[in-house]
């Protein structure tokens, strides 16, 4: 199973803040049990390139086992993260063309609107 995962930041975010946020999420993306977390293009920014490197760290690809319990724990990380930024920032999570776009809704709506995306995907 692959996410596409795509940090939008609020847009008076500088390019070092850009990459810094790009870099906390994919980081505890990493940490979690995943099997794999890297560029969404899938090939690393060009040599000397730094908005090379800030689109590479702001939209990722996040490989998971069929496995369930791993696509709720990604989900429900990338909610937290998103919760601990006072920002306007604003993740999208797509999976097999149905995207949830997270942003800075209230706890309780974005507890819905993960909860019904996550029921969507689920395996059987």
């Amino acid at each position: 199973m692959e996410l596409t995962v795509v940090l939008e930041p609020d847009p008076d975010t500088d390019p070092e803040d850009r990459e810094r946020l790009g870099r906390q999420l994919r980081d505890e993306l990493r940490e979690l049990d995943v099997d794999d977390v890297s560029a969404a293009d899938g090939a690393g920014p060009p040599d000397g390139a730094k908005s090379g490197v800030a689109a590479s760290l702001t939209e990722l690809l996040v490989t998971l086992s069929a496995g369930g319990g791993v696509f709720v724990t990604v989900i429900a990380t990338i909610k937290d993260w998103l919760g601990r930024r006072s920002a306007g920032h604003k993740v999208t999570v797509t999976i097999d063309g149905d995207t949830l776009e997270l942003t800075s809704a209230t706890p309780t709506e974005r507890a819905e609107l993960v909860e019904t995306f996550v029921r969507r995907h689920q395996p059987a």
